[in-house]
This record gives structure tokens, C-alpha cells and sequence, in this order.
């Protein structure tokens, strides 16, 4: 009997966490995207989904699309590092976790810090582009770590050890490779490291991690839950926001006439920061549990199978963005539609905070400079699951003195 169209099965022997793929995925996602909308990655032993209403379907169907044993491509990540994790969990569970630190990381809450996080990026640039030279990963870093370690009331001790933490962490979530067995050890170590050092009495109070512990105190959460909540948040909202806004910085001096349009006010930079995340996705992709029969157009997923979500795919979809998918445009009038950030009831929790911390720096960057220029070779860092970059040198044409404008004071944590 002749096998019909329908019941070809579209697959791939593509090695997705490659060295080269990692370094330019996106002829890879392009070649996936075209085969279907569900492709099976005979290496990895997962659904690859690739196109953007697939994706975001699936982020928002979790009785189907569970978080519980599916984001990470192993189960030593997934029973061993993530059971019962913010990440890894659903339903009321997931609620759960997430309820002790809603109030402080809503809108309104956030945006009460914007004062401090402004006069914060003020002072950061003012003393890079003074330099005319900078880094733009050195930046971004500073400031995300420094408004980090503030709000949570972390000692000082661990912030070495929390930036290195997220690398290693999102290594795990990938398939059993190099990257994977290195840092596995790591990111154990790490957590073991964080339960030593941050306890009761080394955090602040009135600070988020404070409140972690009057959740626990109150009976909301466990005692056991809140490093681990911690670090999940500090390890999903450090790094990538690092290399949203760094990335935003070297794809401004790659297209001047973006900068010139965003010194001139024609695009705002919360529209660069969708844009840039729309182009080149901090997360490039995290998997789900399929709970039960499923089907993702004409492909038939089974119960119990894994699907990798390719969310740096699904942001270049065509299908979604039109022929200009792999352009750089803030002006676009639907870049907020990313999915960079998730959605759905895993929508990043730290979303406003990246955001206003990404357009306080790339103000003040307008204030203080008038051209931006890439300044040798961007150093790529290769992940499992994170795009970003180890270096960006970047050259800074400043503006004349000026006296920059007053902010109010850091309001309390």
C-alpha cells in the first residue's frame, strides 16, 4: 500500500544544541518551520514546534502542555533538579509559588522603583561612555546584578556565585551533552552554595526574599521552597535580561538609523525591548509533557511524548511577522506579541521589572551619547537553552556635558 502524504511523519536528525546551530540557529529554525508545524528530533528524542501560533497555543494549553516532568530534555534535570519547582509545576501548585512574590513584582509595584533603577543606569552609563570605550555585556550586568541583589536582600557573598548560577542551570535544561555534564555538578553545587549562605538572618528585611520567609511562616509556602524560589527567579530573570538589554545595545550599533530613531524619540525603548526580543530570544526554547493525545496540525503527538517549544522560531515565523521576520525594526507595531517572555500561566513573572530596567538604560545610553559603534568581535556564549553574548565592545561617541536630570531616591524593597 503506498504511504499517503498524510501519514508521512515529519522528522530530522538535526543536532539543535550543535555548536554551529547554537552560534546561528536560525537557517535551522527556518529549514524546521517549513518541514511542519511539529517536526520529531530523532537525536533528541522530541517534538520540535517551531511556528509561532503552535507555540503559543501550547504555553497556554498546560492541561495538555504540562510544566510537571517536561522542561528539561533528561530526566536527571527534570525529576532530580526541577520536580516541584516554579518551573517545573502547574495548576494550583504552580499558583502557589508564585503567589508570595506577586505583589511585589505587579506594574504598580514595579514601577515605584522606576526612580531609583534610572538614577541607577544614569550613573552606570555616565561612567561607561565617559570611557568612549565600554562593554556592553560589563554593563548590563552591573546593573541588572546591582538592582537584583538589592530587591531580593541577598548578601553580598552570593552574587558571584548567582551569575554564574543561571549559566549552568540553563545548560541542564537541554539534552544529555558536553555542556549538560559540566555544568550538572555546577548548578548542584551552586544550590547547595545558596542553602549555606542565604538564610534568615543574612537577608534584609523588608526585602523580597523576606517576604519568601513570612510566606513561609504564614504556611503559604514551605520552608524547603524558598531557595529554590529564589534562585529559579534570580537565575530566569538575571541572565536573560542581561542579554536582552546588551543584545538591544549591539543591535542599535549594528543600525544606526535605529538609534538615530531612538535618540529622536520616533521609537521608544520599551519598543526596542520587544523588538530585540522578538529577534534574538534570551530563552531559545523550553520543553512540555504531553498529558494526553494531541494533535499540532496534522501530526499526531501521544500521550507521555515531549515537545520542545522553539521560541526563537516561533518569533521569526513569518506566518506571524510577515517577509520581514529577520529584520530588525522597533517600529513594528506587534513586536509585543513575542514570545520571548512566555505565556500563559508561565508568562515571565519578572517581565515589567527587565522591562523598565532595559528602557532606563537605553535612555539614559540616548542622553549621554550620540552614536554607538560596534568595537570588535562580539564573543557569542554557547547554551543549551540561553542566546546572548560573554563580550559586546562597543565605542561611544558622547554628547556635551550636561547636567543630568534629578531622580527620586530608592523606595523601600
Amino acid at each position: 500500500m503506498p504511504v499517503t502524504a498524510a501519514a508521512v511523519i515529519p522528522s530530522s536528525s538535526l543536532d539543535l544544541f550543535d555548536d554551529e546551530v547554537l552560534r546561528d540557529p536560525y537557517e535551522a529554525h527556518s529549514t524546521l518551520r517549513e518541514m511542519g508545524p511539529a517536526v520529531y528530533l530523532h537525536r533528541h528524542g522530541v517534538w520540535a514546534l517551531t511556528r509561532y501560533e503552535d507555540v503559543k497555543a501550547a504555553l497556554k494549553d498546560t492541561d495538555t502542555f504540562s510544566s510537571v516532568d517536561g522542561v528539561a530534555l533528561t530526566d536527571q534535570a527534570n525529576q532530580r533538579i526541577l520536580a516541584g519547582t516554579v518551573l517545573a509545576s502547574d495548576g494550583m501548585a504552580h499558583a502557589r509559588l508564585r503567589r508570595p512574590l506577586s505583589h511585589q513584582l505587579n506594574p504598580r509595584a514595579i514601577q515605584k522603583l522606576a526612580g531609583w533603577i534610572e538614577e541607577h543606569a544614569e550613573k552606570l552609563v555616565t561612567a561607561h561612555v565617559r570611557a568612549g570605550r565600554f562593554d556592553a555585556v560589563a554593563l548590563a550586568r552591573k546593573l541588572v546584578a546591582d538592582v537584583v541583589m538589592e530587591l531580593m536582600g541577598l548578601p553580598e557573598s552570593t552574587r558571584d556565585q548567582l551569575i554564574e548560577a543561571a549559566e549552568h542551570t540553563f545548560n541542564c535544561f537541554g539534552p544529555d551533552n558536553p555542556r549538560h555534564r559540566h555544568s550538572a555538578p555546577a548548578a548542584a553545587g551552586v544550590i547547595e552554595f545558596l542553602h549555606t549562605e542565604v538564610t534568615r538572618k543574612t537577608v534584609r528585611p523588608g526585602t523580597w526574599m523576606d517576604a519568601l520567609y513570612q510566606a513561609a511562616d504564614a504556611g503559604r509556602i514551605t520552608e524547603a521552597d524558598v531557595v529554590p524560589l529564589m534562585s529559579a527567579y534570580v537565575a530566569a530573570g538575571m541572565d536573560t535580561t542581561i542579554f536582552a538589554i546588551s543584545t538591544a545595545m549591539l543591535l542599535l550599533a549594528r543600525h544606526p538609523q535605529q538609534w538615530r530613531n531612538l535618540r529622536a524619540g520616533s521609537v521608544s525603548a520599551q519598543a526596542v525591548f520587544h523588538e530585540t526580543l522578538r529577534l534574538e530570544s534570551p530563552v531559545q526554547g523550553f520543553g512540555r509533557r504531553v498529558t494526553r493525545a494531541t494533535r499540532i496540525g496534522n501530526t499526531k503527538i501521544k500521550a507521555g511524548e515531549q515537545v520542545w517549544l522553539l521560541y526563537g522560531a516561533a518569533n521569526r515565523d513569518p506566518r506571524k511577522w510577515g517577509p520581514s521576520a529577520d529584520e530588525f525594526s522597533p517600529a513594528r507595531p506587534d513586536a509585543e506579541d513575542q514570545l520571548a517572555l512566555g505565556a500563559g500561566p508561565h508568562l515571565c513573572a519578572g517581565n515589567h521589572l527587565a522591562a523598565l530596567e532595559t528602557r532606563s538604560l537605553l535612555t539614559a545610553l540616548t542622553r549621554h551619547c550620540t552614536r554607538l559603534e560596534v568595537d570588535g568581535h562580539p564573543q557569542p556564549m554557547l547554551n543549551n537553552t540561553l542566546r546572548g553574548y560573554t563580550s559586546i565592545p562597543l565605542r561611544a561617541t558622547p554628547c556635551h556635558p550636561q547636567t543630568p536630570t534629578p531622580h527620586p531616591p530608592a523606595p523601600a524593597a
